[in-house]
Order: C-alpha cells, then sequence, then structure tokens
C-alpha cells in the first residue's frame, strides 16, 4: 500500500514510525509521518508526537480526519528543524490547502512538533470536473 505522505510503500515509510519501530530521524521524516497519522486517522500517534495539546479532544481529530479525503503532502523546503508544507484534503466539496511552516524540537532522543500557523486556502470543485482523488471519476461520482 503507497504511503499516504508520498514517499513509497507505507509499510515501509511511515508505518514502523507509526507503530514505534523506527522513530523519525529528521523533522522532515516526523512532518511526513503526521501528515499520514492525519490521513490514516491515528491520532494516538498525533498525540505523542506534538509538545503542546490540541485545542480540541482526540475523539474530534479522529471525526475529523476520517470525514475528510487526504489529497497529497508537497514539502516546500526543509531545515533542521523547520518544516515549510502544503498538505491538501478534499472536504465539504472542497479542495483545502493548509500552507504551514512548522517548528520542531528534538526532545529526549526524539522529534517532536512544536508549532506552526497555518494559512488555509479553498478552492470549491464543481460537479463535472475529475474528482481530485485522482480516481479517474467525476466528483459527482465519487465524493460529491
Amino acid at each position: 500500500m503507497k504511503c499516504p505522505c508520498g514517499g513509497g510503500e507505507y509499510e515501509t515509510c511511515c508505518g514502523p514510525r507509526h507503530d514505534g519501530s523506527k522513530p523519525a530521524e529528521t523533522a522532515e521524516a516526523l512532518m511526513r509521518s503526521r501528515y499520514s497519522a492525519f490521513a490514516r486517522a491515528e491520532v494516538e500517534y498525533l498525540q505523542k508526537t506534538q509538545l503542546k495539546p490540541a485545542d480540541e479532544t482526540w475523539e474530534q481529530t479522529r471525526a475529523w480526519t476520517k470525514s475528510v479525503a487526504w489529497l497529497d503532502l508537497k514539502i516546500v523546503e526543509a531545515a533542521e528543524d523547520v518544516v515549510e508544507f502544503i498538505a491538501r484534503y478534499l472536504e465539504k466539496g472542497e479542495i483545502t490547502a493548509l500552507h504551514e511552516r512548522s517548528t520542531f524540537v528534538f526532545q529526549d532522543g526524539r522529534w517532536i512538533y512544536d508549532s506552526g500557523k497555518p494559512d488555509v486556502s479553498r478552492v470549491k470543485v464543481e460537479r463535472n470536473e475529475p474528482c481530485p482523488c485522482g480516481s479517474g471519476k467525476k466528483f459527482k461520482q465519487c465524493h460529491a
């Protein structure tokens, strides 16, 4: 199965990070694994890999992550402790692009998400357009 982060097969990419057998070696690797955790509703992993508690409950996060179709992740720039990325998902007939420059800290031998300020943009998908999920179907026959 392809990894949601775009880095290859899930079993050798983000899977070992999610199951705890291989910690993220870099801030970028952690960012990719967190995107995959959102796409797979692995909220326990998200909780374990961030410094500050979330504003919402983890069950709300789980429900939300399952309610959207995750499209792709683009790494714009990655430095030692900063990763700029664009994560796109489909929600309620709109493509949302979340553009964020995130900071990470290396603490107790592992990378942890610290903070980021997201810039969010949305574009409505018309019913007869190709579905942005890549299925090859029209949007109205797929995710509408």
